[in-house]
């Protein structure tokens, strides 16, 4: 039965990842207020190779409405603002000459309805994921099955499958529901 706990750890750990993930995901999705982390995964050309913001300037932000971007080289601004523009952010870099300025404006109905769609999308790809999970975990279990593993222990593990996946599945149900509120609360 050894193996059978090797497949049921195997499966959780990766469902423990899918939430992890998801989780990393929904928080580069801005609420409203200004959070450095919203640049998290912006790629900026450093010297012809992608380089993550954090590592090319220093974020930071002095109030809720601003986020403020300090290079480390001047040489890196218009990179900067570049990689600001063309993202999927919807912020308007202002530059004076030292600095990048991100003025986050309040959301819109209409930009807040398109964020919960988003997180719905996220939430749903982290579903998939333990749904994949579980398939892998199952394929595995049938595999110990043919190879003389009694029924009874087999069908087990498989309710246990199925039990962490009910579990994490809620996970992000709860990820989902926490940030859609916080998303369309004004």
């Amino acid at each position: 039965m050894e193996e059978i706990e090797i497949y049921l750890d195997a499966a959780r750990e990766m469902m423990e990842k899918a939430v992890a993930h998801t989780k990393l995901e929904l928080s580069k999705i801005r609420a409203g207020k200004a959070m450095p982390s919203m640049l998290d995964g912006l790629m900026v050309e450093y010297y012809g190779a992608p380089t993550p913001i954090n590592q090319v300037a220093s974020v930071s932000t002095p109030d809720a409405r601003t986020i403020f971007v300090k290079p480390w080289e001047k040489a890196m601004i218009g990179a900067i603002e570049k990689a600001i523009i063309n993202s999927d952010l919807g912020l308007n870099p202002q530059n004076d000459g030292e600095n990048i300025i991100l003025n986050v404006p309040q959301l819109t109905e209409e930009r807040r309805a398109q964020l919960a769609r988003q997180v719905k999308a996220t939430t749903e790809e982290g579903k998939i994921s333990i749904r994949n999970a579980r398939k892998e975990a199952n394929d595995d279990l049938k595999k110990l099955l043919k190879d003389g593993v009694s029924e009874d222990a087999v069908k087990g593990a498989e309710d246990d499958v199925q039990g962490l996946t009910d579990k994490f599945t809620k996970k992000m149900d709860e990820l989902h529901e926490h940030k859609e509120k916080e998303i369309m609360t004004v």
